[in-house]
């Protein structure tokens, strides 16, 4: 039963239409209307100044309460009285507030306070993307694309490695969040990946979950809903799909593959053809004043010149050199000096300085180390 009674007690101005002739009645209502929002005002300061008076109390009260903590014996009972005075003054305030209560709730509605909202609710539904993913620029697009594959990288992943249409229709519809432009993009670089590290099995069979995701993208965009509305439609269309329809599809995924392997081969070749440019500029800031390569001359010289310079003897180097063929000497030596083995101006009038031979060798292994 709806209780009425409340709208019995509602101070209005309908009744106090009839007036004396002499009284200025719109002057009258104002007058009245005054009085009452100044009476509203005052009531509504009161509250607060109790309140206000309330709060005040409680935190006086903690931080005696704190002190009382660290007090002496001697404090201690000063301390304790002064909290039981603090508990009365928010006792008698919690009266004066509930007494307050009461006066509110007795008194008469009016046209100020009838249609007031006690409980405000706003509810704004919030869109999957702020933005249309195709009005986003490229920037924009890489952005939410690391911001997606960082949240849902597993997800993903868990798809692509589904077998049956069963499994990844029930899989997404609890994951419907995947069907989205990111995770077609994420499967299409984990297939060109999975070619180049010569997993071609696994390619196909990702390749497959990908042309599955891009035909619900697509079938979005023609009937312009969701992708996620378009899951349980293609999964029905797929499984139950004349023999045209399947045969476009194996077209369209055994296309995908071939577009794969190509793209993979690009990029090896590109890799390889950025490692041989990185490894000629090394071996062009290698390269002694001479124009050659400091670690394929020490590979070429007799044992006993590769132990001088291993050894940094030059003593050793002198004596090695004396007990050698004359021209074999100077073409030796000729070849340490352009390589920048030997640099016989960058020592003292005594000997000549040559460069440290362990790190030319450590280079030279770097070389061919091709894990």
């Amino acid at each position: 039963m709806v209780d009425y009674s409340k709208w019995k007690n509602i101070e209005v101005s309908d009744d106090e239409d009839e007036t004396h002739p002499n009284i200025d009645t719109p002057s009258l209502f104002r007058w009245r209307h005054q009085a009452r929002v100044e009476r509203m005002e005052q009531l509504d300061q009161e509250k607060k100044i109790l309140e206000n008076s309330i709060k005040e109390a409680e935190k006086k009260k903690k931080i005696v309460q704190e002190k009382l903590k660290n007090a002496s014996d001697n404090s201690m009972s000063e301390l304790k009285k002064e909290i039981d005075k603090i508990d009365k003054d928010i006792k008698a305030l919690e009266n004066q507030k509930k007494e307050f209560k009461k006066k509110e709730e007795l008194t008469p509605w009016n046209v100020d306070t009838l249609s007031q909202p006690k409980f405000s609710k706003t509810v704004i539904n919030k869109k999957v993307e702020e933005k249309n993913y195709e009005d986003m620029t490229d920037e924009e697009k890489e952005a939410h694309m690391k911001k997606f594959i960082k949240e849902n990288e597993s997800l993903i992943k868990q798809y692509g490695m589904l077998q049956k249409f069963d499994d990844s229709k029930k899989f997404l519809m609890q994951h419907n969040l995947l069907v989205h432009e990111d995770t077609a993009n994420y499967l299409v670089i984990w297939c060109i990946n999975l070619e180049m590290e010569e997993k071609r099995e696994l390619m196909q069979h990702v390749a497959h979950q990908c042309i599955c995701m891009q035909y619900m993208l697509e079938l979005s965009k023609q009937l312009k809903i969701d992708p996620r509305a378009c899951i349980a439609p293609f999964f029905e269309r797929i499984q139950t799909a004349d023999i045209e329809y399947r045969r476009q599809f194996e077209d369209e995924r055994n296309a995908f593959i071939q577009r794969i392997i190509n793209r993979a081969k690009e990029k090896i070749a590109q890799a390889l053809k950025e490692q041989e440019e990185e490894e000629e500029r090394e071996r062009k800031e290698r390269l002694g004043p001479g124009g050659l390569d400091p670690a394929e001359v020490f590979e070429t010289l007799p044992k006993e010149l590769q132990d001088c310079f291993e050894k940094r003897d030059t003593e050793m180097l002198k004596e090695a050199i004396m007990k050698m063929p004359e021209e074999e000497a100077k073409y030796h030596m000729k070849r340490c000096v352009d390589s920048g083995l030997w640099v016989p101006e960058g020592g003292t009038k005594e000997e000549p300085a040559y460069q440290e031979v362990g790190s030319v060798s450590e280079q030279k292994a770097d070389d061919l180390d091709l894990d």
